[in-house]
């Protein structure tokens, strides 16, 4: 068994990392207190290739393997996780749907300018009665000659207000049918959620579709596929989550790190003191964990294979110890800690959001439980993502 990265993966985790430090962190903290998001930093995304890092070259992307997706998002979300919703949204929901799912008409028109950075992409399933009770949405699909036609409305939707392309899920009778659609399209509307806890510096709303004529060469696989494109879409989704989370309790173990031995208290630095060292001790743990969770998913991706129990178990576990190292190091800094001073009070926040988006704890405590039990059992897909290296 090899646990090394290549030198690309390297050279793709530092680039990442170097992006956010240089584009983000200047801004971040005061874009972070204004909501307000930064259009240009799609662009910049884009022109870096982090927006089609393991989509295949002939459609425009990197060629990198998942394992760099991992990466990426692991750089990003050291410094922003508004950052890694970008990843997650745009490639690992919607542009590896596509890959997966789409006829080379669909590719060569949708994904070519999404793996360029050109479009910008958004995924439509979450519903204000349906989050993770999917076959509960309400949005209706009818087939009327050439058209579709799409009416109902889609809620916590990250860059609801700037994607140019979403992935939408409506019910035709009783089965869930998944959709290309153009923000172009008469009848397509959005708007922006404030107020929220976290993820300040990114854009999240509600898109609403009123008679929505969708041309019937957008319907993605076939009618009443949709909840397979969903739950595969959602594989890839977590495994962004999850490697972000990476990113997350990285940043809290270095800056809590720096931070220890500087402060000090009755007369020695912090981190000489068992408690606080207890609290290190536990994100440097939750960090290496985290890694091997991610880098075993990845490498089920790579391979062809079916990753959903592993994917799933990343995400929780990753999520779960993100929130606990940022309230530790929310801890460690004290008083300061509790102010926007330091960035330990934004990962904080940004922290709870993961928790329960792409499948809450909850789901996923029953997820990994069943499978242990022997009630849940993944079986090849019979339409896996192309293994890597993919054409």
């Amino acid at each position: 068994m090899d646990f090394s990265l290549t030198e690309e993966h390297k050279l793709i985790e530092k680039a990442a990392k170097d992006f956010g430090f240089r584009e983000i962190s200047p801004t971040i903290k005061e874009n972070d207190a204004k909501n307000y998001f930064d259009k240009s930093i799609l662009k910049k995304l884009g022109d870096a290739g982090f927006l089609g890092i393991c989509i295949p070259k002939k459609y425009g992307g990197q060629g990198a393997d998942y394992i760099s997706l991992g990466l990426v998002c692991q750089g990003l979300e050291r410094v922003d996780s508004s950052l890694r919703v970008i990843m997650s949204v745009h490639t690992g929901l919607n542009s590896l749907a596509l890959l997966q799912w789409g006829t080379e008409e669909q590719k060569k028109k949708y994904l070519i300018p999404q793996a360029k950075g050109e479009k910008i992409a958004g995924f439509g399933l979450t519903e204000p009665n349906a989050g993770s009770d999917v076959m509960n949405i309400q949005a209706t699909a009818k087939k009327e000659g050439d058209f579709y036609i799409l009416n109902g409305e889609k809620t916590w939707i990250s860059l609801a207000d700037v994607a140019d392309n979403f992935l939408v899920f409506a019910k035709m009778g009783e089965k869930v049918s998944a959709f290309i659609v153009e923000r172009s399209f008469k009848g397509f509307s959005s708007s922006s959620i404030h107020g929220k806890l976290g993820m300040r510096a990114g854009n999240t709303g509600s898109i609403s579709f009123q008679d929505l004529k969708v041309p019937k060469e957008n319907l993605l696989g076939k009618e009443g596929d949709g909840i397979k494109i969903a739950l595969s879409a959602i594989d890839s989704g977590r495994f962004t989550v999850a490697a972000g989370a990476v990113g997350l309790i990285e940043a809290c173990l270095e800056e809590s790190v720096i931070y220890a031995k500087q402060r000090e208290a009755f007369g020695k630095e912090i981190g000489k003191h068992e408690l606080v060292q207890q609290m290190i001790g536990k994100m440097a743990a939750s960090l290496e964990v985290g890694k091997l969770l991610v880098y075993k998913a990845g490498w089920l991706k790579n391979e062809g294979m079916r990753n959903t129990k592993e994917t799933s178990l990343a995400k929780w576990v990753n999520c779960n110890n993100a929130f606990d190292s940022a309230n530790d190091a929310i801890q460690i800094f004290g008083a300061y800690g509790y102010s926007n001073e330091f960035n330990v009070e934004r990962y904080f926040r940004n922290s709870r959001g993961a928790v329960i988006y792409e499948g809450t704890r909850e789901i996923h405590t029953i997820l990994q439980a069943e499978y242990a039990l022997g009630y849940r059992e993944d079986k090849p897909l019979s339409n896996p993502l192309p293994a890597y290296p993919s054409e």
